[in-house]
C-alpha cells in the first residue's frame, strides 16, 4: 500500500484529554476570548473522570456551610501540610475551589444545599474540617458532562478518536504534537497526523495503565510518558494511593461500603470459606471497628498497620500469600455483630448508624438505608449485592505525583501545560476529592496564563511556528512511522507484554516495598525499553496505538520506580506504603496476638523502614533526556505571602488583564 499523505492540524492551544481538566480548559480558555483552540482524544467517552467514582465521590472545597470559620489560607494550609507540596500551587488550588466549584453549581452539576441554600459538607480523609460534598458515586462524571455541554454548545474544535503519541520541542518550548487517527490506522502511515500549535494543555489523567491491580478503568492507561518524552520534569511518582476496591467492575469500596459493616471472606482452591478477619482478631467488635474506619480511612496507610489498614495487609495476605479469593459479603453481618449488639461498638461507629437510622439488620439493609445510590451502581454493571459477594483487592487508585507543574501549571517545558491528576501537585497525604478541585483550578490557572501571560504581547506572527519548529514536527513523525513499521511482525505480543510490565509492577512496586524487589524490577523495565522496538511485535497496524501505550507504560514505569528507590532509600516509609526490610524484622516474628494490639508486620517478621520526617519539605523530582535519567530533591516552595493591601492587588491585576 501506497503510503497516504501526513496530516496537517494548525492550532494555538492543542489541549489533551476529554475529562473534567480538558473540558474545563477548554471552556475557560473560550470564555477569556480565545478562539484558536483544539481538544484531541483518543475517545470522548473513555478516561478516569467519566468513568470512575466512589460510594459518593468527593469534591473538595472551601467550606461553605455551618458555623465553623474556614479560610483561604487554611485551606491552602492543610494542602500544604499533606508533605511535599508547594505551597503556590496549594495557595492556587485553595483560593479558586469558590469559583471552581459555583461554575459547576451554575452549569447544573447538582451539590447538595439545605433548604437555606448552603452548601453542606462532611469530613473527608485528610480533611480537618467538613469541606467535602457529593453528587453521589458519579460526581466526576456529572462534571465531564456539564463541562462537555457547554464546549460543545461554543462550537470548539474537537478531535475524537486520535492518539497524541509524541510531544515536539525545539528543546525548551513545545512545536507541536504527533498523534494517530484511530479510524485510519491501516492507510499505510498508521493515521499519523501532525498538530502544529504553541501550546500543549496534557489533561489525560494519572499513570492509570502501570499497574495491573487497579481501580483505573480499563479503558484509561495514561500519558505521563508523553511529558517524560518531550523532557519535563516530574515529581513525586513515588506516592500513590492503594485502596480497596472491587476487581469485577472497578470501583473504590469506601465510604458506606465500610461503614455497613459488611463481612469479609475469603475462599480458598477448594472453595472453602474462611472468616479471615476473626481468625486474627479475638474480639469481633474491634475487627468490626476497623473496617468501619476504612470508609474515613479508605486509602492504605503505612501508619495505620495496627488499625485500619490491617484489613488491607490481611486482604493481601489472603490473596498473594495464601493464593485465595477475597469477597465482601452485604448479605450477612460480620460474627457476633447484629442489631442485638451493636450498643458494643466503640461510640463512634454506634453513633455513626444510629444517625444515619441504619441501625439495621444486615449490611445491605443498612447500605440501602444510608446510599442506595450504591446498590444501584454495581446492579447496573451486573453485580447483586443483595444476592451475591463482592471480589476485592487492595488497588492503586490515584497518583499524587506527575509532571512536575509551577502556579501556572506549566511544566518545564515552556508551553506545555498539565491540568488534572497528570500534574504533580500533591505529594504524600491529600484530603480526599481534592483531585477534582484541583482539575478545575488547575485547568484555570492554565487557561488564564495562556489568555493573560507573556504571550498576549507578542504578535500573531511571532506567536506563529518557525519552519524548524514545522521540520521537528515532521521529522518526529517520520519517525514514529519508521518505529511502527519496525515494530510489524508475524505474531503479536502487544498484549502479553502489557500483562507482564503491569504484574511485575504490581507484584514488587505497590504498597509493601523492598529495594532489592524495586531495583530487580527497574532493570527488568530498563532492559525492556532499551529494546522495545527490537523485541515488540505488532501483527496488524491496528495494534499501533497499544503497542505505542506499551511504550509510555514502560517510560512511566522506569520514572516510578527509581522514584520508589530514592524514596525508600531517604523518607522511607510514608504515605500509602510500607518499606520493608527484612533485617529490621529479624528475631521479632512471634506468635499472633488476638487481640491485634501487636500488629500484623510482627506477625509477618518484618519491620518497616522509619520515615525520615524532614523530606516532607522536598519533593522528588526525575527527568529524562536523551536517555539519560537524573533523580533529585529540591526544597518545597513555600505558601507565599499576603499581598492584601487593595490598591496594590487592584493595579497589578488590571496591569496582567491590560485593563485601562
Amino acid at each position: 500500500m501506497a503510503r497516504a499523505e501526513i496530516r496537517h492540524i494548525r492550532t494555538g492551544t492543542l489541549i489533551v484529554g476529554s475529562g473534567c481538566a480538558a473540558y474545563n480548559a477548554a471552556d475557560w480558555l473560550w470564555e477569556l476570548g480565545e478562539r484558536d483552540i483544539a481538544l484531541m482524544t483518543e475517545g470522548r467517552e473513555t478516561g478516569t473522570s467519566r468513568n470512575t467514582g466512589s460510594d459518593k465521590q468527593t469534591y473538595y472545597k472551601l467550606s461553605l456551610c455551618g458555623e465553623e470559620g474556614d479560610s483561604v489560607r487554611e485551606m491552602a494550609k492543610t494542602l500544604f501540610d499533606g508533605g511535599s507540596v508547594d505551597g503556590d500551587t496549594a495557595l492556587c488550588e485553595a483560593a479558586a475551589s469558590v469559583r471552581c466549584f459555583m461554575k459547576l453549581v451554575n452549569y447544573g452539576v447538582p451539590f447538595p444545599t439545605n433548604e437555606y441554600g448552603e452548601y453542606v459538607g462532611y469530613k473527608t480523609d485528610h480533611d480537618p474540617r467538613q469541606r467535602a460534598t457529593s453528587t453521589g458515586p458519579l460526581t466526576s462524571k456529572l462534571m465531564t458532562e456539564a463541562l462537555e455541554r457547554r464546549v460543545l454548545e461554543k462550537g470548539v474544535r474537537i478531535y475524537d478518536g486520535f492518539y497524541v503519541a509524541r510531544l515536539v520541542t525545539d528543546g525548551e518550548s513545545i512545536c507541536g504534537a504527533v498523534a494517530l487517527d484511530t479510524a485510519n490506522l491501516s492507510d499505510g502511515n498508521f493515521g499519523i497526523t501532525v498538530v502544529e500549535c504553541r501550546n500543549v494543555i496534557l489533561a489525560t489523567g494519572g499513570p492509570a495503565g502501570i499497574y495491573r491491580d487497579s481501580v483505573y478503568p480499563p479503558c484509561h492507561t495514561g500519558s505521563t510518558g508523553l511529558a517524560l518524552g518531550a523532557g519535563a520534569v516530574c515529581c513525586e511518582l513515588q506516592e500513590w494511593q492503594y485502596g480497596l476496591a472491587s476487581v469485577k467492575f472497578r470501583w473504590n469500596v469506601s465510604g458506606t461500603y465500610q461503614q455497613v459493616l459488611p463481612r469479609y471472606v475469603s475462599v480458598d482452591r477448594e472453595g472453602k470459606e474462611h472468616d479471615f478477619l476473626n481468625e486474627y482478631y479475638a474480639d469481633p467488635f474491634l475487627a468490626a471497628y476497623n473496617v468501619f474506619l476504612k470508609g474515613y480511612q479508605w486509602p492504605f496507610d503505612g501508619f495505620k498497620v495496627n488499625g485500619s489498614s490491617a484489613v488491607d495487609l490481611l486482604v493481601y495476605r489472603e490473596i498473594c500469600e495464601k493464593g485465595n479469593r477475597v469477597f465482601m459479603d452485604f448479605m450477612h453481618d460480620p460474627k457476633g455483630i447484629c442489631p442485638q449488639t451493636f450498643s458494643r461498638l466503640p461510640q463512634e461507629a454506634y453513633s455513626y448508624l444510629e444517625k444515619s437510622g441504619a441501625l439495621l439488620a444486615t449490611p445491605i439493609a443498612r447500605l440501602e438505608k444510608m446510599n442506595p445510590k450504591a446498590i444501584a451502581l454495581y446492579a447496573a454493571h451486573g453485580i447483586d449485592l443483595k444476592k451475591e459477594y463482592l471480589e476485592v483487592s487492595v488497588c492503586a487508585q490515584h497518583n499524587n505525583g506527575g509532571v512536575e507543574v509551577d502556579a501556572n501549571w506549566q511544566s518545564s517545558v515552556q508551553g506545555l501545560y498539565v491540568a488534572g491528576e497528570a500534574a504533580g501537585t500533591f505529594g504524600v497525604y491529600r484530603p480526599g476529592g481534592a483531585a477534582l478541585n484541583s482539575t478545575q483550578a488547575g485547568s484555570l490557572r492554565a487557561a488564564e496564563h495562556i489568555v493573560y501571560g507573556p504571550a498576549r504581547s507578542l504578535s500573531p506572527r511571532a506567536r506563529s511556528l518557525s519552519p524548524r519548529a514545522r521540520e521537528l514536527c515532521m521529522e518526529s513523525a517520520e519517525s514514529l512511522a519508521a518505529m511502527l513499521s519496525s515494530c510489524r511482525g508475524k505474531e503479536s505480543n502487544v498484549v502479553r507484554r502489557r500483562e507482564e510490565m503491569q504484574g511485575r509492577m504490581s507484584r514488587a512496586c505497590a504498597y509493601l516495598r523492598k529495594v532489592p524487589d524495586l531495583r530487580d524490577a527497574l532493570a527488568q523495565t530498563d532492559r525492556e525499553l532499551a529494546c522495545f522496538a527490537e523485541e515488540t511485535r505488532a501483527a496488524s497496524d491496528a495494534e499501533a496505538v497499544q503497542l505505542l501505550k506499551n511504550y509510555d507504560i514502560l517510560l512511566t514505569q522506569a520514572a516510578v520506580i527509581r522514584s520508589m528507590i530514592a524514596s525508600a532509600q531517604t523518607a522511607g516509609t510514608r504515605g500509602s506504603c510500607l518499606v520493608l526490610d527484612e533485617k529490621r524484622g529479624e528475631g521479632t516474628k512471634r506468635g499472633l496476638d488476638k487481640s491485634g494490639k501487636s500488629g500484623i508486620m510482627s506477625e509477618r517478621g518484618e519491620a518497616p523502614v522509619p520515615e525520615d520526617a524532614s523530606y516532607r519539605g522536598k519533593k522528588l523530582c526525575v527527568s529524562c533526556k536523551d536517555g539519560e535519567w537524573k533523580v533529585w530533591h529540591r526544597d518545597v516552595r513555600p505558601i507565599p505571602g499576603a499581598d492584601d493591601w487593595f490598591e496594590n492587588v487592584w493595579n497589578k491585576f488590571n496591569d496582567r488583564r491590560k485593563i485601562k
